[in-house]
């Protein structure tokens, strides 16, 4: 037999075994449903939660006349901030968690916290703002 077709028949021959095997992979892999991905890690509970919140210097979300004062309170520094009174809440928790943090610069990050859609808080809104929570008692450390 000559060399070159003997060579010629392995190339065929490895050919066709490779092409079987990326033949049957990719079928596997189009067949095959991909796992569904499940978290392993069990949810917080309620108390958990209210029990980070606290530690991170974050009070809990006020309701009835609690709520009210805290809206009484940013509406005298911004009325604007008001257009969205739950993002005005949840503004005011996190910015306590700064205060009670001893963080930098925090009348700019009131500003910026103070500061969603077409609602503006300067930096010296800001610092009313800051002040105003301290002084309530909301943010209580």
């Amino acid at each position: 037999m000559n060399h070159r077709t003997i060579a010629v028949g392995m190339l065929a021959a490895a050919a066709l075994t490779l092409t079987a095997c990326t033949s049957d992979n990719t079928a596997d892999a189009d067949t095959k449903p991909s796992p569904a991905k499940s978290s392993t890690k069990p949810s917080a509970d309620a108390s958990e939660t209210a029990d980070a919140a606290k530690a991170a210097g974050i009070p809990p979300e006020p309701t009835g006349k609690e709520r009210q004062a805290l809206l009484k309170i940013l509406a005298s520094v911004n009325p604007a901030v008001l257009k969205d009174e739950d993002k005005a809440v949840d503004a005011a928790r996190n910015q306590c968690s700064a205060i009670n943090g001893g963080a930098q610069k925090l009348d700019w990050s009131a500003s910026q916290r103070f500061t969603f859609g077409d609602v503006t808080t300067t930096e010296a809104q800001g610092k009313q703002i800051n002040d105003l929570l301290k002084t309530s008692g909301f943010c209580k450390s």
